[in-house]
């Protein structure tokens, strides 16, 4: 099949690169519209109680949301001095006045005393907004800015509209930042590692390839469900990351059989049944991973997966027909204006016979053939793989112990919700509710809300005097009451995101509700405490799902029962480690001067959840590459130490260059402004490394030397349909008497073992 493929992307080059040129049209107008089509919101479980309340306050007595809360100040004035007062309530009527507004509550109509800060040089005023869809809202607040100030008292703007406003803000200017960073440091990178500026180049036309084409799909998904804006995140991120790691290795593979005396379109042949076949793989794979996102409620995590499967899709597909067109018209141009090594690099090479068709020295190019077995064979990653194989239960003793030291602190993490604290500190909206809940009584900008329906005033009353009495809670007040609906508003000690905050959700939960009414809790809190319960309930499903398609797809690639296994499990313990340091240093707080986050004591539960459908398919992207060349030296020769060290050979530099170009493009993630972009970044630099150095390089020989021919051991049955169904590496040339003699062996083995059994 990618024989015949690879021959089919040759044969039509340039109706492959005219329909690129239509896409990429298609992408920089059309799909860069996406932007219009995105909502802001999306993190809460639909059928959640809290979502229910929400839906039930604003149908039986009105919408009485705090969807912004604006603070007012003076160093100098007090709160009913006419400096103070005059300019505040002029603004507090003219946004009674704008039809956005549903409703304004503020100290000088209602002199609540949880409206005035203890010096009196401060108060706060509650916007209620008549729109409940958060695209509307953040319309209306862009709108309404103008008209919250007051002239000469300090105007900042907080409250869930306001902070989701600046959350995007943030992000964006952090996605822009890091693409403004990652490009130019890939391109430079990708020179050093080619050596050619035609080679450097063709991975980022591919990337910028995959962007647009993700963009173009996730806006037409975004015709027919809701996308959040932060899936453009996950699309930058695995679309550049994935493009530039497919095109490094196919590039790698066709400048390896160029070296070998191939011509044009044998090599792409050749390449696309070997390079191609892998990136297939792994690209499914990946695709597979993300796609267990879709199984949580969240809009926010279904947007990822979606746009996470579109933007590695699209590289997918764009490295198996844009680049080999591309490579076909480029032929041995592709090694063109070259950048030479200094002179004792290209000395060293010599002495390796590391040179290409035209005489220049190329790392991917030495010994690439089967001729030239020997030599990759004595190279340093095969020594490497050879010192590991030599003592492998030392290997494998110490690089597990290292990942379980790495990953301890992962078993002691705190989760908690999506607040103000992931803002930068001089945010306003996170100042605006550092300040309210340090200088007033009460101190809560979100609070909770409880509807008890079907009760009457006296049962309303002595439910929230119950309620009073719970600890944590400073106040209970009643809002609204229409009928027999009651809305009470409670507030407690600290922040939206505390500890203290969601003892009271549970606490008013565990109340019994007042005889023939109910009672339903919502609010901020509320939302963050269903949707850790939302996510957790999930987990095992979403792990099973990830588990059992990397099995069938890596069983159907290497047509072993054992890898998928070993491969699941290496996956889980480098991912153990990076969120063990992730808790260690964003949970606990080390380096949080130097990274300019402020640890909160616990991490969001729906990024280690994002991070874990991310990472696991990286992880098994680097263990395709590794035995995807592993399983195509012993189809050859049947030797197991041989194979292990020449496939790490062959592939031990491409794996390291690949983490290294896929970690500048997360470095980028890594400087932003929001913590918990930030934690994605580090989170995924650590896993990355832990994943290309102690994983692959180190546990894989190990593991592969203890178990010998059993790598490769599958029971008759699925030997069988791994025979007809297995998505079969050939280099495309016909094999020799020897290879044809091994498959009856390996076969004869298989069975042998199938009887025994």
């Amino acid at each position: 099949m990618f024989l015949w493929w690879g021959r089919a992307v040759v044969r039509l080059r340039w109706a492959v690169l005219a329909a690129a040129l239509a896409l990429v049209a298609l992408g920089a107008t059309w799909g860069s519209g996406v932007f219009g089509t995105l909502t802001g919101a999306g993190y809460d479980d639909p059928d959640s109680e809290s979502s229910r309340a929400a839906a039930r306050i604003t149908a039986e007595v009105g919408n009485q949301n705090a969807d912004l809360v604006v603070l007012y100040s003076s160093p100098t004035s007090t709160l009913d001095q006419p400096a103070f007062r005059d300019p505040v309530t002029a603004a507090l009527e003219r946004l009674r006045q704008r039809p956005e507004v549903e409703s304004v509550t503020s100290w000088y109509e209602t002199q609540a005393p949880n409206l005035v800060s203890h010096d009196r040089h401060a108060t706060y005023a509650v916007v209620r907004l008549r729109a409940t869809d958060p695209d509307e809202q953040q319309e209306a607040y862009d709108e309404l800015r103008p008209a919250l100030e007051a002239p000469g008292v300090t105007t900042q703007a907080g409250g869930t509209v306001a902070f989701l406003a600046e959350a995007n803000a943030q992000i964006s200017e952090d996605v822009t930042r890091a693409e403004a960073f990652s490009l130019p440091v890939l391109l430079v990178l990708l020179v050093l590692i080619f050596r050619g500026l035609v080679a450097a180049a063709t991975p980022l036309l591919i990337g910028g390839l995959a962007i647009l084409g993700a963009f173009i799909a996730t806006r037409l998904l975004a015709m027919v469900t809701d996308i959040s804006v932060f899936a453009i995140n996950i699309i930058t991120l695995i679309g550049l990351g994935m493009a530039v790691d497919y095109a490094l290795f196919i590039v790698s593979r066709f400048r390896e059989e160029l070296a070998a005396g191939h011509p044009v379109p044998s090599a792409i042949a050749r390449t696309m049944s070997t390079a191609g076949r892998t990136v297939m793989v792994s690209g499914l794979t990946i695709a597979t991973a993300l796609a267990s996102l879709l199984i949580f409620p969240q809009a926010f995590l279904t947007s990822m997966g979606l746009g996470g499967m579109a933007a590695v899709l699209v590289a997918m597909l764009a490295s198996l027909t844009v680049l080999p067109a591309l490579l076909a018209v480029l032929g041995p141009r592709i090694n063109a204006l070259a950048v030479p090594l200094p002179r004792w690099r290209r000395a060293a090479r010599a002495r390796t016979g590391g040179a290409d068709q035209n005489g220049r020295a190329d790392g991917y190019a030495a010994g690439a053939t089967a001729a030239g077995t020997a030599g990759v064979g004595s190279g340093a990653w095969a020594r490497l793989a050879h010192s590991v194989m030599r003592r492998p239960v030392l290997y494998l003793v110490g690089v597990i112990t290292v990942l379980a030291v790495l990953a301890t602190p992962f078993f002691r993490m705190e989760a908690g919700g999506f607040g103000e604290s992931v803002l930068p500190t001089d945010a306003t909206p996170r100042v605006v509710t550092e300040r309210i809940a340090a200088e007033f009584p009460g101190g809560s900008v979100a609070p909770i809300s409880v509807l008890v329906s079907g009760a009457d005033v006296e049962q309303a009353r002595q439910f929230a005097a119950e309620v009073d009495r719970l600890p944590g809670v400073t106040e209970v007040a009643v809002t609204a009451n229409r009928g027999d609906s009651t809305l009470l508003s409670v507030t407690y000690e600290g922040e939206p995101t505390g500890s203290v905050a969601e003892e009271v959700v549970h606490a008013i939960r565990a109340l019994p509700d007042p005889a023939g009414a109910e009672v339903l809790v919502g609010g901020r809190t509320a939302a963050d405490v269903d949707m850790l319960e939302s996510l957790t309930s999930r987990l095992p499903l979403m792990a099973a799902i990830m588990a059992a398609a990397t099995l069938v797809l890596l069983f159907l690639a290497f047509g072993s029962v054992l890898l998928p296994i070993k491969a699941v499990l290496m996956n889980l313990v480098s991912i153990g480690a990076s969120f063990g340091v992730v808790v260690w240093i964003f949970q606990d707080g080390h380096f949080a001067d130097w990274l300019d986050f402020t640890p909160t004591g616990f991490i969001e539960p729906s990024t280690p959840i994002l991070m874990l459908a991310v990472l696991f398919g990286l992880a098994t992207d680097y263990e395709v590459f590794l035995l995807s060349r592993v399983r195509e030296e012993w189809d050859r020769t049947g030797d197991n130490v041989a194979s292990v060290a020449t496939g790490l050979q062959h592939t031990g530099r491409i794996i390291t260059a690949a983490a290294l170009l896929l970690g500048i493009v997360v470095a980028g993630f890594a400087t932003g402004g929001v913590a918990s972009i930030k934690l994605i970044g580090i989170g995924m630099i650590v896993a990355i490394a832990v994943d290309a150095t102690l994983v692959r390089a180190l546990l894989v020989p190990a593991t592969m030397r203890l178990l010998g021919r059993w790598n490769w051991w599958a029971p008759g049955p699925l030997a069988r349909v791994y025979r007809r169904y297995g998505i079969r590496e050939s280099a495309g040339e016909p094999a020799d008497p020897s290879q044809d003699a091994h498959r009856l062996v390996e076969e004869a083995m298989v069975l042998t073992e199938s009887r025994r059994g």
